[in-house]
């Protein structure tokens, strides 16, 4: 397996936090870290805008990555959410060998 962190933006900690929760409590993501106070600026609808958000930077691995991006969709506000993917390249070989021993295999659910 390879792992990878998920990154996702919220409008809200609240939202977030919620998030996160559900994703961890279905073993689609070993750890999600919430990081309030983002400030993004980005393109939308024709217009540049700069919103307060919040960034989950979620821990799993490529093969959980469309159940992920499901679970998200599903939950969020945002009409068009943040879901991105970026390999792992190294890590303390004992904590990527957690984070694929906490992940649910495919086809199983919650």
């Amino acid at each position: 397996m390879d792992e990878i962190v998920v990154l996702i933006t919220t409008g809200s900690e609240a939202e977030a936090r919620s998030i996160a929760r559900v994703l961890v409590e279905q073993e689609l993501v070993a750890c999600v870290n919430v990081l309030p106070g983002v400030r993004s600026i980005f393109r939308w609808e024709g217009q540049v805008a700069e919103e307060q958000e919040c960034l989950l930077m979620a821990k799993t691995v490529s093969q959980a990555f469309d159940r992920v991006a499901t679970a998200v969709k599903s939950m969020h506000s945002y009409r068009l959410p943040e879901v991105i993917a970026l390999p792992i390249q190294q890590g303390l070989p004992e904590y990527l060998s957690w984070v694929r021993e906490v992940i649910k295999p495919t086809g199983q659910t919650a």
